[in-house]
């Protein structure tokens, strides 16, 4: 079982983070948060204290995550945590209540159908420098995620801090993480979905682009000067955009239960 943590009252909120990072990444905005939800914090597996002893696939992720989470739930998934998100709300459909997806997309590697995203080589390049050093490969990425955003060096040193709350992931789960972000593509789990999704991009986010909204159903909101993390530079501004949201999803399911 997922390592799994819990705070605040008010409507269930599942908050899943990012490739190579762990829930300790939320801090000061899941507190936040907590003043009008009962947030869920999850470490996905492998990562943060949760072991790797689960299956490598998306649905396997998925499962996971599902296993700890309450039902009736909005979930919100930032980067690699939007793909499992996304993935559960195809798989469990009666399981959630709302969907908020940050810096998140249903395909990160380019197609000739889909060029707002990146090139697949990024993603085989971490994987080949995983091999030499774990840390380092971490902290490139870490990098990668803040650059163009206002205050890159700042917001940098606030995810290096982070990521040293708590142990290293295996490489094993690191890998699978690129695998899935290397090949995962959901865009057709969006027409079937039974809820609206909600999707939060940060400007200048260099690994999912802005630009990528104009392909994708649901309500949108760009933080503007964000990176890959806007939750951490414009910490404010996001939360008034997830509380209107999951305040929403969460009024709509109690109007749709007394039906």
């Amino acid at each position: 079982m997922l390592y799994h943590e819990s705070r605040g009252a008010g409507p269930d909120l599942v908050m899943v983070h990012g490739w190579g990072m762990h829930s300790a990444v939320w801090s000061d905005w899941a507190d936040s948060l907590a003043t009008r939800f009962r947030v869920h914090l999850v470490d996905l597996p492998g990562h943060g204290r949760s072991d790797y002893s689960t299956g490598s696939g998306l649905d396997d992720w998925s499962a996971a995550v599902a296993e700890v989470a309450p039902p009736g739930a909005c979930w919100l998934g930032w980067s690699l945590g939007g793909l499992v998100t996304l993935n559960a709300a195809r798989l469990y459909p009666q399981m959630l209540r709302g969907l908020v997806l940050v810096a998140s997309t249903p395909r990160f590697v380019t197609a000739q159908d889909w060029p707002c995203a990146v090139d697949a080589q990024v993603f085989e390049q971490f994987a080949g420098q995983l091999q030499q050093s774990v840390e380092r490969t971490l902290v490139r990425f870490l990098s990668l995620q803040v650059r163009g955003a206002d205050g890159s060096a700042e917001l940098l040193r606030r995810l290096r801090t982070a990521l040293k709350e708590r142990p290293q992931p295996p490489p094993e789960a690191l890998h699978a993480g690129l695998q899935l972000l290397r090949n995962s593509d959901l865009r057709a789990t969006l027409s079937a979905l039974d809820i609206v999704p909600h999707w939060l991009f940060g400007q200048r986010d260099t690994l999912v682009p802005a630009s990528v909204g104009s392909r994708l159903p649901g309500l949108q909101a760009v933080i503007e000067g964000a990176g890959h993390a806007p939750f951490l530079s414009r910490p404010q501004l996001c939360s008034a955009r997830i509380t209107d949201w999951v305040v929403q999803a969460a009024t709509a399911s109690g109007r749709h239960a007394s039906g």
